[in-house]
């Protein structure tokens, strides 16, 4: 299996690079190039850029790996029955971050995960306009372009920076803000980037301390097997529903740069309402 982990992190290091060039040179391009619209939803923002990466990095996947499964937010966005899947999967985030990319903001990644036996055990996320990527393959560390990466020291909640994000539909954003008002009265500051995969990697190399949110599974797939590797403690800070793999649960989201400071933020949002 870690032959197997071996061969589809290098893959996946060099298809996550291709994809970042696709996203420098079409940003460069101008807004037509763009083509932003909105989903069903009426308030998540897509680009065809996001497509584009997504179909370059499937097909590369179905040519590389024939018979592999493939979740992915833009193609193949079904989740259910993700907790009994035990093939060969990967689960692809073409642009996380995209309402950044759409503005010009230079933080965003492609976020590549592979999973076998319903735990993820490669994974890749790469800021194409930072030229950062951040590996990992289970038991074998994390690393930022190489170089071995680990949390932050900071051990005083009080000094403790935090991030978190919100959802787009804003119809229930009260236990969201109760939280945000109770970290935000224990810790240094907040930070609202807008890129779940690229925050849970930046509190596994120490340039956060915290990071709590509810996302898709495709968000935070790569990052949390990244931050796990590099000495972070990742978890959940509500209890994970019966039947559920915790690898892939995609609720109540919190990363700590260690155990003490997981348990005090763990106490503090547990005792929030659920929302």
């Amino acid at each position: 299996m870690q032959s197997d982990a071996a061969a589809i992190q290098e893959f996946s290091q060099r298809i996550a690079k291709e994809a970042g060039h696709l996203m420098v040179e079409r940003l460069k391009a101008g807004a037509e190039s763009l083509a932003t619209r909105y989903k069903a939803s009426g308030s998540e923002l897509v680009t065809q850029v996001d497509e584009d990466v997504d179909a370059l990095i499937s097909l590369a996947i179905q040519e590389a790996f024939a018979g592999h499964l493939i979740l992915a937010e833009e193609s193949a966005p079904d989740t259910q029955g993700l907790s009994q899947v035990q093939e060969p999967l990967w689960i692809l985030d073409p642009i996380d971050g995209t309402v950044n990319y759409a503005h010009d903001h230079s933080h965003s990644a492609v976020s590549i995960a592979w999973a076998c036996q319903g735990k993820v055990l490669s994974a890749v996320v790469y800021n194409p306009f930072t030229d950062e990527m951040f590996t990992a393959v289970k038991g074998q560390g994390a690393y930022l372009n190489g170089r071995a990466i680990e949390p932050s020291g900071v051990s005083e909640m009080k000094r403790a920076l935090f991030a978190t994000g919100f959802p787009y539909q804003k119809d229930n954003l009260a236990p969201l803000m109760e939280r945000m008002s109770v970290m935000l009265s224990n810790c240094a500051d907040l930070r609202r980037a807008g890129s779940a995969a690229l925050d849970i990697c930046w509190v596994a190399m120490g340039r956060l301390d915290i990071y709590y949110e509810n996302l898709s599974v495709w968000d935070f797939a790569a990052a949390q097997l990244i931050a796990r590797e590099a000495g972070a403690v990742y978890g959940h800070f509500k209890e994970i529903p019966p039947g559920v793999n915790p690898e892939f649960h995609d609720r109540h989201i919190l990363v700590a740069n260690s155990q003490a400071m997981f348990d005090r933020a763990h106490a503090m949002l547990s005792a929030c309402p659920a929302g």
